[in-house]
């Protein structure tokens, strides 16, 4: 049976998560990342699409502003070669992000990844605000902006073993539905608890050895 692997963006494909470094930089004091906000989501009291939303309504940029400020980072130099290697195999690779597509689609693309399908939220740049689009919040768990669990059942009905690979809580209910997980950071820890099997990776060289081991190789 081929293989998808759905892959976290934001400190799983690039080692920096971009978009809390993005929250803090343009909100004041940084207070789309304190405790006040984060708290309640890792707890599981507010969903990821309700953080978003709290978090946009204290961040100003322009569209400029926040590509030049994303543009610092980079992904995990494996992550290229994971993906021809792994499509080489006849298995598929996606990003499922929680992020926003306008630093995703640009990473991906100056990485020579821009063929590579990736679902995430979107970002409107209004003047003195942004607004956050939820596009792929249809069919997921109502809680969440871009629920993984619904791109884990998506590729299981088209007949592939589903591989999620992530590292927070945001990769929670794709971890809950996938076949096989691939995990670090919290997202391990949390694994553990719940009692879902997880392989642990430090990076893209790491899950590429786990998948051919899976494949035999």
């Amino acid at each position: 049976m081929a293989r998808a692997f759905l892959c976290d963006f934001d400190g799983t494909i690039s080692p920096t998560d971009i978009g809390a470094a993005f929250a803090r930089a343009f909100s004041p004091g940084g207070a789309a990342e304190h405790d006040e906000l984060l708290g309640p989501w890792v707890s599981g009291e507010l969903g990821h699409r309700e953080l978003t939303e709290l978090q946009c309504r204290l961040i100003s940029a322009t569209a400029g502003e926040a590509l030049a400020f994303t543009r610092r980072f980079t992904l995990d130099p494996h992550f290229a070669p994971f993906v021809r290697e792994t499509l080489a195999r006849g298995d598929q690779v996606m990003v499922v992000s929680e992020g926003f597509d306008f630093y995703l689609a640009d990473q991906l693309a100056r990485a020579g990844l821009q063929d590579v399908p990736f679902a995430a939220n979107r970002l409107r740049f209004e003047p003195g605000c942004v607004v956050p689009e939820f596009p792929w919040s249809a069919g997921g768990c109502g809680r969440c902006g871009n629920c993984k669990g619904q791109h884990v059942r998506h590729w299981r009905a088209r007949g592939f073993e589903t591989v999620l690979v992530g590292d927070g809580f945001s990769d929670r209910c794709g971890a809950r539905e996938a076949d096989r997980v691939v995990a670090r950071g919290d997202l391990l820890e949390w694994c553990a608890r719940e009692g879902i099997a997880a392989r642990p990776f430090s990076d893209f060289a790491g899950v590429a050895a786990i998948a051919r081991e899976w494949a035999g190789a």
